[in-house]
């Protein structure tokens, strides 16, 4: 039986139209048949949680019947974060299915999972596949309720984090779109003493990646902070484990610089990060230890259990997903570890950090040692195709000192995930294949941002040349 669903960096994806229904059904079957077979099933009940996606409700109730149908009991939690979902199963000792296509395009969505420590591994993943069977499990529906205490034990999190009057004095838009977080969002921020503005409500979804600073639906952000007066702009993705944070002049706040900022809030000296994340990193000087993982979640994690073993430790994406791999204590507020993707903390952290130094967000991000980094993506590329280039490459130096030629000489090559290439002139050039859809992601770092928009430029000329077959025409053959 085949079905459009696969696994990528964070969770299973695919159309809704093939989701809903078999595939579902098939794919939680499968988990929970997984987690009962290696011992990871913890108090027998599965949460269940979705975004506001079209799709989500049938699919929750799809995942429903094959859980039940699996000898084990569903609970659905209703409409909530992430984090939010992974909090509270982890609290109870039990699992959860996220039902989620995070940021992607609504016609599609998919399901996070997570056994009673968190996020599974890919060695999990395996597990499932090696599960998955054709039959379709069927079968009473229906789950307990546990809406709203899910949603209030994530928020109870946050409460008092910051003090009373951590933000008073500064107007913050809160980008509510279709997220899940937004109604959290205003609330914590409102306790913090900060003036919030709701800005763009949808009750239909939106699907807003927190990466695509050029997307369009970003655009009224400068009539925004105009007519508001705005010190800031904040969101998150979909299902709210992602960050978005706009300064006050409209610039972006990267994702890597909120993650780093988000382990300085919490007094962490270690921290894991994917290659792609910004170099500034290791140069900012707040660090002991920096793990350099491959892209994803739980590549992350491992990262953050390889560190951990000599104390608390901080995970983040380049997204600015922010992962706490330890219990820490920030001015006398507890907060338990939450190893999976958290979109509250970074921006908590980034906000209370420029407004307790006296700072704009602008001001802030300026006084860190932050490279000029710009990232983008060649769509509709096949993934044999991918393979080919960064096989080339890879293995045949002459090639490699060819094709940068244009750019400068290569003095170093990464290969945790993709290839990561050093330039003499100090400047980088990284190419990894995506693990969701058929693109060739190509991220860049220069000495200058002009210089950064030149390499981009570039960089996916060049290789679209190749993963095109246009490469005799770019070069005049």
């Amino acid at each position: 039986m085949a079905d459009s669903p696969k696994f990528g960096t964070s969770g299973l994806r695919g159309l809704a139209s093939d989701l809903v229904g078999n595939a579902a059904r098939r794919y939680a079957s499968a988990f929970a048949r997984h987690i009962v077979a290696t011992g990871q099933a913890g108090s027998g009940r599965v949460y269940l949680a979705r975004d506001y996606r079209e799709s989500s409700p049938a699919i929750v109730a799809d995942c429903a019947i094959a859980v039940r149908a699996a000898g084990l009991e569903p609970v659905d939690c209703g409409v909530l974060p992430t984090p939010a979902l992974a909090l509270h199963a982890m609290a109870d000792g039990g699992a959860a299915i996220m039902v989620t296509g995070s940021h992607i395009p609504a016609d599609r969505n998919g399901l996070k999972f997570y056994v009673p420590k968190g996020e599974i591994s890919k060695a999990d993943e395996a597990g499932i596949a090696a599960a998955l069977l054709d039959t379709v499990p069927d079968g009473p529906g229906g789950a307990r309720d546990a809406y709203p205490q899910a949603g209030d034990r994530y928020r109870q999190r946050y409460r008092g984090l910051l003090a009373a009057d951590a933000l008073d004095g500064w107007r913050i838009g809160v980008f509510e779109h279709s997220s899940v977080a937004r109604d959290l969002l205003v609330s914590l921020l409102t306790r913090a003493g900060a003036s919030v503005v709701r800005l763009g409500r949808s009750e239909s979804f939106i699907p807003v990646d927190t990466e695509a600073f050029s997307d369009a639906i970003f655009a009224p952000r400068f009539d925004w902070i105009a007519q508001h007066r705005l010190d800031a702009i904040v969101s998150t993705d979909g299902d709210g484990d992602r960050p978005l944070v706009i300064d006050g002049t409209g610039e972006f706040v990267r994702g890597d610089v909120l993650g780093m900022i988000a382990a300085r809030f919490a007094g962490v000296v270690r921290v894991a990060t994917p290659v792609t994340s910004n170099s500034a990193i290791e140069g900012v000087g707040w660090f002991t230890e920096v793990e350099r993982t491959r892209v994803g979640s739980p590549y992350v994690i491992a990262g953050m259990e390889k560190l951990g073993e000599s104390g608390a430790v901080v995970g983040f994406e380049a997204n600015g997903g922010t992962l706490l791999g330890s219990e820490v204590v920030v001015d006398r507020h507890t907060l338990e570890a939450l190893p999976t993707r958290d979109a509250v903390l970074p921006i908590l952290a980034v906000l209370a950090m420029a407004k307790g130094r006296g700072q704009s967000l602008a001001a802030l991000v300026q006084s860190l040692p932050v490279r000029a980094a710009l990232s983008d993506r060649l769509t509709e590329v096949p993934g044999d195709r991918s393979a080919e280039l960064l096989q080339r490459l890879r293995d045949e130096p002459g090639y490699a000192q060819g094709f940068f030629a244009p750019v400068g000489d290569v003095q170093s090559v990464s290969s945790i995930d993709g290839l990561r290439f050093g330039l003499a002139s100090g400047d980088t050039v990284h190419y990894r294949a995506s693990g969701n859809a058929p693109e060739l992601r190509c991220y860049v770092e220069g000495v200058t941002p002009e210089r950064a928009e030149e390499l981009l430029g570039w960089g996916l000329e060049a290789a679209a040349a190749v993963v095109r077959g246009t490469e005799g025409e770019r070069h005049g053959q």
